[in-house]
Order: structure tokens, then C-alpha cells, then sequence
């Protein structure tokens, strides 16, 4: 006799989710698995990795979501294994060969150099397989079915691009084994580290692509309490309300914006969608503080300073205001 399984009956839920992504997985994979776990209505990561990866997948439920695409956009860090000598169709290890070339005697000088010409503000082609889409589509399913595929350069900020340790390169291999430089990555929003490491094997000569890859951090998590989905499964045995413990408020996820802090009746303003007059400041898109210090959502200061909201939560636009 086959057994139904129960269906999730799904909870409004809000908070931050820092995720140590599993390597197989997608990351709506893991997304998906979190979700579940949580039984959050609804969810949203903010920056994919591929399923080589590992490492931090912040996760945002309920209201959360709203600043997704703020954290999207965040610096973050890496440290990303580069074998040597080979180029895949994907950049990285679960891709096919695509051609082998011999590696050469590098010393550290001239790896530190190709390295320096990949820092900074540069143009980088995205990989060919990649969830960039073009025309609703994204180019790893245009590159699976075996279409020609181009990709245009765009600009990236790569703010460090450093050697760990290239001991592969100096001590004897076994016969038959290439070598590999272990790196550390920091960069802006967009930046493909698979790109950076082909890019880096071409300016060597020798080709390359990423054996292993790690998120460290996203801003503004740059310690984090970084949770397995084991951890998770076996807090959710003990309880559910260990597993929310998990959890991170939204207001954690918000300094790294400029924090402009009003009172109740100009919050009250603001949620029925009236700017206000002043001189708010700085200019642009700012979290707005509400009474008892609890953000209320986003909003954007004018050059003439005044202010409007964009994007509020739920309880910004409930009564009463100053108990929110």
C-alpha cells in the first residue's frame, strides 16, 4: 500500500535565513528544501550558486523578500579552487572538456600579475552556461540544446583576486594529476567567479577551470552563523520553534542601507502612499526606521530631499503605526 505524503500547510513567516548550501544542489533546490522545512508562504535567495558550490545562501521569507534585490546586488567573498591545464564548456569541473594544454613553470610573480590585471573594475564575459536570459530564456538552456550562443561583455568589479597557495605548482605531482591554485575572490554584483578563473588560465597560456567553490560571505553577513540543512532537519525533529530560532530579523539584513528614521505620523503618511517634505538625507534609496527603532521598509530621498516610500512591510501599513 503506497503512503500519501502529508502535504506542507505553509505559515506567514518573516526573517533571514543564512544557508550553507550543499554542493549537487541548485540553489532553488535548496531553496525549495528550506522552504519546506520552514513552511514559509513565501521565499526568495538572494544570488544563485552553481550546484558545485557551497557556502552562504542568504534566504529570505515573508517580508524579508522585499530587500532581496538590495542583497542581490552586495559585495561578497569567495574562495574557489582553479585546476590548471584543462577548459570545460562550463568553466567549471561539471562540464565537459573542451581541450588540454601543457602548464608551465609559473612562479608566483607572474601568477600575481595575471591576477592583479583581473582586479579592479573590468569588462567579464559570462559563462556560456549561465541563468542569464535572453529573451526570457536563460543561456544554459539555449547552450543545452546545442545552440550557438554569445555572450556580451559587461562590466564587473573584482575588488581582490588573490593567491592562497600554489604549492601544486612547485612540489611533484603524480603522474598524470594537474595542478591547482587556490584562491580568494571578492567582488560586485554579477561577477561570475567561473569566469574569472577561465579569463585567469588564459592569460597563463594554459587554460583553466573551477574545481571547488565557496561562498564566504554576503554583506553585510560578513561572519556568518551559516546553518546546514542537516542542523536544520534535526533542530525541526526537536521542534519548530527551535528551527525559527534559526532565524535572523529583517532589520539584519538592512545596514547596507542608509538608515532614515521617522516618527508615527509620518510613517502613517508614508503607508497611505504620501511623500513628505524635508530634508531627509542622503539621496536615494534608504531604510526607513519607524518608532521603537523597527524598520518599516525601504524608501528614496529626492535631490530636493523629500521622501517617499518604495517598498514597505505588512505591519508598516497596519494600525496602529507606533506600536509597530
Amino acid at each position: 500500500m503506497t503512503q500519501t505524503r502529508a502535504r506542507t500547510v505553509f505559515r506567514q513567516l518573516d526573517g533571514l535565513l543564512l544557508l550553507d548550501k550543499p554542493p549537487g544542489m541548485s540553489s532553488n533546490q535548496a531553496l525549495q528544501r528550506v522552504r519546506h522545512l520552514f513552511r514559509a508562504r513565501k521565499a526568495g535567495h538572494t544570488g544563485s550558486l552553481d550546484p558545485l558550490a557551497t557556502g552562504l545562501l542568504p534566504v529570505c521569507f515573508g517580508e524579508a523578500t522585499k530587500i532581496a534585490g538590495g542583497l542581490l546586488g552586495a559585495r561578497k567573498a569567495y574562495d574557489t579552487v582553479a585546476r590548471l591545464g584543462v577548459v570545460t564548456d562550463t568553466d567549471d569541473a561539471e562540464g565537459q572538456p573542451l581541450r588540454e594544454r601543457a602548464v608551465g613553470a609559473y612562479d608566483i610573480p607572474t601568477i600575481d600579475a595575471a591576477l592583479a590585471a583581473l582586479t579592479g573594475p573590468i569588462l567579464q564575459a559570462p559563462p556560456i552556461y549561465s541563468a542569464l536570459k535572453r529573451g526570457g530564456e536563460p543561456l544554459y538552456a539555449k547552450a543545452r540544446r546545442g545552440e550557438q550562443v554569445e555572450v556580451e561583455v559587461r562590466p564587473v568589479e573584482v575588488h581582490a583576486f588573490e593567491l592562497q597557495s600554489a604549492t601544486d605548482l612547485i612540489d611533484e605531482l603524480e603522474v598524470g594529476a594537474l595542478p591547482v591554485l587556490r584562491l580568494h575572490v571578492e567582488c560586485g554584483s554579477g561577477t561570475y567567479v567561473r569566469s574569472l578563473v577561465r579569463d585567469l588560465g588564459e592569460a597563463l597560456g594554459c587554460g583553466a577551470h573551477v574545481a571547488a567553490l565557496r561562498r564566504l560571505w554576503v554583506e553585510p553577513f560578513r561572519e556568518p552563523r551559516m546553518w546546514t540543512l542537516e542542523e536544520l532537519q534535526g533542530l525541526a525533529r526537536r521542534g519548530e520553534h527551535r528551527l525559527d530560532a534559526c532565524l535572523l530579523p529583517v532589520e539584519a539584513g538592512m545596514s547596507g542601507w542608509p538608515m532614515v528614521h521617522i516618527g508615527t505620523a509620518d510613517a502613517a503618511r508614508l503607508a497611505f502612499g504620501q511623500p513628505l517634505r524635508g530634508r531627509y538625507a542622503p539621496a536615494g534609496e534608504v531604510a526607513l526606521v519607524g518608532p521603537h527603532g523597527r524598520a518599516l521598509g525601504l524608501g528614496e530621498v529626492d535631490t530636493d530631499g523629500g521622501l517617499r516610500a518604495r517598498r514597505l512591510f505588512a505591519w508598516a501599513c497596519s494600525q496602529p503605526v507606533a506600536d509597530a
